[in-house]
């Protein structure tokens, strides 16, 4: 049987990054959105995807609903997300897989979202050798759709250098070319350096520099919805607030009185149930204050509850409460060890992405690179 995509013809770039996340749904969602504003008809697939959630029965991709939902696609969502990587896959695989259905559901749904579109983002899962074990790694799945790749890095200059280095090898091993690389998450203060000397570094091995993305605080930041999620815990009041961020997390093990200097805007404190003195200093910091200059929440720990008295207080104010049934470290080390995934409720988190970090990329360059003409779309 074949394998190829049916569609040799419309331009494509394979998204890949030298470790996992590295950024490489920011770096397709601000491409996307470049490219929609010069009227490109986009196609999106995530041919291999390790985080899915359940659409209408189906395993998807999260990142491939994201773009769905973020960009309004009428491609069949499972055909943007045609390989879903659950619990036990891999074993699965190594004792019986069918390495044929998996390639040719990926060039199906490739063939599908490339119908009648100019261009084609392709994201991939990590670095190169990624899914090797069960023989899609990304280079193998670049190589199999006919695409060039552009690696994401993250901020430094001797580390991604040698990463991409090693990557490059990877995917030129099978005479997959590399179209150029994006550095993600540069301080601020360092985008001028960091610029200059990976453009000199980048081109001793031969690869273009497409891109240099300032770190943005706010998009690793985590909701609240999202450390409900971590924690596997429930909000016992405020939960219309679920989309809070969250900037900074303490652990309730003071008085109550030294605490309140540590209520800053944007904290989520984490108590035991049974602190009733600082959940009620908590609740007082943030009555007064507006929105922005409260906390950002509570997390009551140890499966505790409060007094009754304290849980009418709460039921009365503004502040979102979780509770979880992990103790206050367990709580801590899970919000700590949280990947942030952007997901199509934060708004404010993909704005940013389409007005700040799209204007980071070199667009011309890059469909240059494509052979795109960068003025208007291919078949226009």
């Amino acid at each position: 049987m074949p394998f190829h995509p049916e569609n040799r013809v419309t331009p494509r770039i394979f998204i890949a990054a030298t470790r996992m996340n590295d950024g490489k749904t920011t770096v397709s969602l601000a491409l996307i959105s470049a490219l929609k504003e010069r009227h490109f008809r986009i196609g999106f697939i995530k041919p291999v995807g390790q985080r899915f959630i359940e659409v209408e029965g189906q395993k998807i991709d999260e990142d491939s609903v994201l773009i769905n939902q973020v960009f309004g696609g009428t491609d069949p969502i499972a055909e943007m997300s045609p390989v879903a990587v659950e619990p036990e896959f891999t074993r699965k695989y190594l004792t019986s897989g069918n390495h044929d259905s998996m390639v040719n559901r990926i060039l199906k749904g490739f063939d599908r979202v490339a119908w009648e579109k100019d261009f084609v983002v392709i994201e991939g899962t990590g670095h190169a050798g990624v899914g090797t074990v069960f023989d899609l790694s990304n280079a193998t799945v670049a190589k199999l759709l006919g695409s060039k790749v552009i690696l994401v890095t993250q901020g430094g200059i001797g580390r991604p250098i040698d990463e991409v280095a090693l990557n490059k090898a990877v995917f030129e091993q099978l005479h997959v070319p590399i179209l150029g690389v994006v550095i993600n998450k540069v301080m601020p203060d360092k985008l001028q350096q960091i610029s200059d000397f990976a453009r000199k570094g980048f081109k001793r091995i031969g690869v273009e520099l497409l891109g240099v993305i300032p770190r943005i605080v706010e998009l690793e930041n985590p909701t609240l919805i999202q450390i409900c999620d971590q924690l596997e815990a429930r909000f016992i009041h405020g939960e219309s607030s679920a989309n809070r961020r969250v900037g900074r997390v303490i652990v309730g093990a003071m008085s109550s009185r030294n605490a309140i200097d540590h209520f800053l805007p944007g904290t989520l404190v984490i108590t035991p149930g049974d602190r009733e003195d600082l959940i009620l200093a908590a609740l007082s910091s943030s009555a007064l204050g507006t929105k922005e200059e409260s906390l950002a929440g509570i997390v009551l720990s140890d499966d505790l509850l409060p007094h009754r008295n304290v849980m009418e207080i709460i039921r009365q104010s503004r502040m979102p409460v979780i509770a979880s049934h992990l103790d206050s470290y367990a709580v801590a080390s899970r919000i700590h060890d949280l990947t942030v995934k952007t997901r199509a409720s934060d708004a404010d988190k993909v704005q940013k992405i389409r007005s700040t970090i799209r204007s980071s990329l070199d667009i011309d360059k890059i469909l240059k690179a494509a052979e795109v003409s960068p003025s208007s779309p291919a078949t226009a």
